[in-house]
């Protein structure tokens, strides 16, 4: 994992195995810089996820790299070619959602994917009725295709603006939010889309502010705090860089609170989750030394604790979410 300003490339990525990298990339609405010199590294056949509360700089750094905003400063390479210098050739290659699907409400789903095809310089016209069929299909949405827009609900034009990134073949999808308004068996429909599109080696790049679904898409994922990128790498690497805890379930909370505070281990003041049998849980952060937890138990022990259960946890996503952003996630849709 790497974090800090820019949060470079994740060590051992060659930038020819890269779909998106940055440099520096920033963007300044006069005074305010909303996108502080980030450096990405999205590896080509990964799910990554976007992360980061809203007004992040989430979305703007997507408008950059898809050349829909200009970057003040900062460099940007789409499947290995430079942007938006390359746009015509890179972007065919692409598809993308962005801040929700825009359709012709008076319009069927299918007709508006068919005259979204028809602007399309590269889509073949031969196969235009067969490919709007297979995208409607893939996305769900075959039994409304007919129907018109103006009719949908808001996850149906959501999973039409998907049908349309899927229109031809793509190297690379950008998705903003895919799953907004999508109710439980939608978003599994979209998960489960993506997780086809990545078998077939497509790389998708997906900004979400849902966490359970960033852990249930991904592999790789990126966290911004206002306009900076504070760390990215594969989930596990992120897992791993959240600080470990020990959890004591004892009916002794006090006496075991002074042996950990003994052994250097500060006790969460507030956690106070009650057993009835078995008394409360304690805990505290492990730290980084090497404390070996063996040794704490024969620490709590030997002070004539009672320790009823013992634990050694890892920081989930959401842990190192809050310590990385000082913000809450949503965990749930």
């Amino acid at each position: 994992m790497t974090s800090g300003p820019g949060a470079a490339e994740p060590t051992g990525i060659r930038a020819a195995e890269l779909a998106i990298e940055t440099s520096g990339l920033t963007k300044v609405f006069g005074r305010q810089t909303v996108v502080n010199g980030i450096d990405l590294a999205v590896p080509r056949g990964s799910v990554f996820g976007f992360l980061g509360p809203n007004g992040s700089g989430k979305t703007t750094s997507i408008r950059m790299l898809l050349g829909l905003a200009a970057a003040t400063s900062g460099d940007i390479s789409l499947l290995g070619q430079r942007m938006p210098a390359r746009a015509g050739s890179v972007l065919p290659r692409v598809g993308a959602l962005i801040e929700g699907p825009g359709f012709y409400p008076f319009l069927s789903g299918a007709a508006n994917l068919r005259r979204l095809d028809s602007a399309d310089r590269f889509a073949s016209r031969s196969t235009r009725t067969s490919r709007v069929t297979e995208a409607l299909e893939r996305v769900g949405l075959s039994h409304a295709a007919g129907k018109k827009v103006r009719a949908y609900s808001l996850g149906m034009k959501q999973r039409l603006g998907i049908a349309n990134a899927l229109l031809t073949p793509r190297d690379l999808i950008v998705l903003d939010e895919p799953t907004n308004g999508l109710d439980p068996q939608g978003t599994r429909e979209v998960r489960n889309l993506v997780r086809s599109l990545m078998a077939e080696g497509t790389t998708v790049f997906v900004s979400s502010h849902l966490l359970a679904e960033i852990e249930q898409m991904c592999t790789h994922a990126a966290v911004m705090r206002a306009g900076t990128l504070v760390a990215q790498g594969s989930l596990d690497e992120l897992r791993q860089a959240g600080q470990a805890r020990v959890r004591v379930l004892t009916p002794d909370p006090g006496a075991a609170r002074q042996v950990l505070a003994g052994l250097g281990l500060v006790a969460d003041p507030d956690a106070r989750d009650e057993h009835p049998l078995d008394g409360e849980s304690v805990t505290a952060p492990l730290g980084d030394g090497p404390l070996d937890p063996s040794r704490i138990v024969a620490a709590l022990v030997a002070a004539d604790v009672r320790v009823r259960g013992f634990a050694v946890e890892r920081a989930t996503l959401e842990d190192l979410f809050v310590a990385l952003t000082g913000e809450g996630f949503d965990v749930a849709q």
